[in-house]
């Protein structure tokens, strides 16, 4: 018998919600990634295939960039402003395969506070 690492499985989920999730013009996809150093979120128009925003733990504004909960609700922050500037108001959530909780739970939450409706 194989094993299937976690990344597998996770890629499989990631797979299985990209069916349903597709961002427009009107509601483009907020997609959410993290690895173990940093967490990245994009705001995607998939009909035009271009990033419309983005903010992660690598921005210059990031003085200490880690992989954690504060710098999750950080980089909310920072993309909710960036998005306000652009003028998206709606988008659709993409947890990328990964567990709403912890790190995803805590960008979801800084960005519907900054205003994004989702």
């Amino acid at each position: 018998m194989s094993t299937i690492n976690r990344k597998t499985i996770r890629q499989r989920i990631h797979k299985r919600i990209r069916r349903k999730v597709c961002g427009t013009p009107e509601r483009p996809r907020l997609a959410v990634h993290y690895s173990n150093q940093h967490i990245y979120a994009q705001v995607i128009d998939d009909s035009a295939g271009k990033t419309l925003v983005s903010a992660s733990t690598m921005d210059k504004s990031f003085e200490k960039a880690s992989s954690n909960v504060d710098c999750a609700r950080k980089v909310g922050q920072l993309l909710a402003e960036r998005a306000k500037v652009s003028n998206i108001n709606a988008v659709v959530f993409d947890r990328g395969g990964h567990l709403y909780h912890g790190k995803i739970k805590a960008l979801a939450d800084a960005v519907r506070e900054g205003g994004l409706q989702f």
